[in-house]
């Protein structure tokens, strides 16, 4: 476990670690892949699959590069349907917020901790979840993958965010997400506390292997984990 100097600022992934999908991105994926013949049933349909799940938490756009890299049309095109499909897929099965998270996020808000909604989703993809959620103003700060030059699993999005908030140190930050993309992202960026919110059996390895500080089955419990690190610290920094 990596010791934390406390934290002043929370970034939230919001697709996984503080709000369910329903698979609306998986579905809104399949349906960008087969506008370019690449369907169910298909061995290119399963690599195309295997590949979206290593890459979970990337920019859409960089993952579809990634299955047609010396196509940039089909690419493009591919990209456009997922943009479409995923407008169409949230209108029509909705997305929820994880249980406990809205109370997570006043208490870390009551506490003075800023809080970051980021995500390597495009701009309107994120606006509309959050716009679903009723997550307008919820945050300190919305950052998605449109805001930076690279998305996860690169550092550009936590960076961002200590910057447009004025925290003083990167170790200041708690990185929340269900992805090994996010995990990755703050890593990098030097996060001092990288929580891993389980969602899947074989998360825990996954998440462990990108840098998880922590794991838990839930952000409802991120509150006291803070605290507990905070607890610590004065018990570490106490005279005598």
């Amino acid at each position: 476990m990596s010791d934390t100097t406390g934290v002043s600022l929370v970034c939230c992934d919001v697709v996984g670690a503080v709000a369910a999908d329903g698979s609306v991105l998986e579905r809104a994926f399949a349906e960008a892949i087969a506008t370019q013949g690449v369907v169910t049933g298909t061995a290119a349909y399963v690599r195309s699959m295997v590949q979206f799940d290593r890459r979970r938490g990337w920019p859409p756009a960089d993952v579809i590069r990634s299955l047609f890299p010396e196509d940039e049309i089909r690419a493009q095109a591919a990209n456009h349907a997922f943009e479409r499909s995923f407008q169409t897929a949230v209108d029509r099965f909705g997305v929820l917020p994880l249980p406990g998270v809205n109370e997570a996020l006043a208490k870390l808000s009551a506490a003075g901790i800023k809080i970051c909604l980021m995500s390597s989703l495009p701009k309107p993809a994120l606006g509309l979840l959050l716009a679903h959620l009723d997550w307008q103003h919820r945050a300190d700060l919305v950052l998605s993958a449109d805001d930076v030059d690279r998305g996860y699993p690169w550092p550009d999005l936590v960076l961002t965010a200590v910057l447009r908030l004025g925290i003083a140190d990167v170790r200041e930050v708690a990185m929340v997400t269900s992805t090994e993309g996010g995990a990755l992202s703050a890593r990098r960026a030097g996060s001092g506390l990288v929580v891993g919110v389980l969602s899947d059996v074989d998360d825990a390895s996954r998440l462990r292997r990108a840098g998880a500080t922590h794991l838990l089955a839930g952000i409802g419990e991120l509150p006291d984990l803070i605290a507990a690190q905070a607890s610590r610290l004065r018990r570490l920094l106490r005279p005598g």
